[in-house]
């Protein structure tokens, strides 16, 4: 299996790629550039919405709107006017910011918080329930990132990127709680740093290897490392299962930091890139709020 570029965007952070099966395309941000982007398969053509505020993660809402998450709170994009209306406030210190975020299966948004300056535990994990009210589920977060659900929703992914672990919670798709932690992979030195995820079918974690230039995928029950595709980018960010059945893995790549002559080495990174996969992934959930 090899990765196909299908947009050489050069974004300085590639990051939150969320598939609309509405509009049968793929919404992604360049955190940094304050930019989210649409991309049509069938055109390949690019759309670009230029924000005034670094954007984290996007999720569908309905083909008119989209919930996203900036840098000091989460808002509803009018994607007819590119009006945004504040729907929750991030009450935490001015240097944090909204990173990595996506819908559960009942439509509440998860989204997590970083220290822009580094600091570690100075973030947390909050979910924005369908009534709007915005709850910290876990603090203490350094870098919150990759989330994902199996495919029976009784079990909840999550990746605190530093830790290089994946964590399992139980959890209600009623309530939307989340208990029992445990760690279920672990990145061994040389692999990178756990970013993006998403699942599978199948139940296996498909995981974004930053610095590690590669996009894996694990079995959380035995822990293994089950295949591995090799990126042309050494900041591999987050992927998403997308197309009309779900077999095609979308996958974000990075350039931020890179020195001039790394740059020269992995010219694509930045890039969006493609592979079709022998098998079936989770669908992306829209907010319901």
């Amino acid at each position: 299996m090899k990765l196909e570029l299908i947009l050489d965007a050069k974004a300085i952070l590639g990051e939150g790629p969320c598939w609309d099966e509405a509009l049968n395309g793929l919404w992604w941000v360049d955190i940094p550039e304050k930019k989210l982007h649409f991309f049509d398969p069938g055109t390949g053509l690019n759309r670009t919405i230029q924000l005034e505020q670094q954007i984290g993660a996007v999720a569908p809402r309905s083909t008119e709107s989209l919930i996203v998450a900036l840098q000091d709170g989460i808002y509803e994009l009018d994607l007819r006017t590119c009006r945004l209306q504040r729907r929750a406030k991030l009450e935490e210190r001015a240097d944090n910011r909204f990173n990595d975020g996506k819908c559960d299966p009942a439509g509440r948004l998860w989204a997590g918080t970083l220290n822009m300056g580094g600091e570690k535990g100075a973030g947390a994990l909050y979910r924005l329930n369908p009534d709007r009210s915005l709850e910290a589920v876990k603090t203490g977060v350094s870098v919150s990132n990759g989330l994902g659900w199996s495919p029976d929703l009784k079990k909840m992914y999550w990746i605190d990127s530093p830790t290089k672990e994946v964590t399992e919670f139980d959890y209600d798709p009623v309530s939307g709680s989340i208990d029992r932690p445990r760690t279920v992979v672990r990145f061994r030195e040389g692999q990178g740093v756990p970013d993006g995820m998403t699942t599978d079918e199948e139940g296996m974690l498909w995981i974004a290897h930053w610095d590690g230039g590669q996009v894996s995928r694990w079995n959380p029950q035995t822990g293994e490392m089950l295949q591995s595709i090799p990126a042309p980018a050494p900041r591999v960010t987050s992927c998403v299962f997308g197309g009309p059945d779900r077999r095609d893995l979308y996958v974000t790549t990075a350039r931020i930091r890179m020195d001039q002559r790394t740059l020269q080495q992995y010219p694509l990174s930045g890039g969006l890139f493609r592979v079709r996969t022998q098998v079936k992934g989770m669908r992306t959930y829209a907010f319901k709020g």
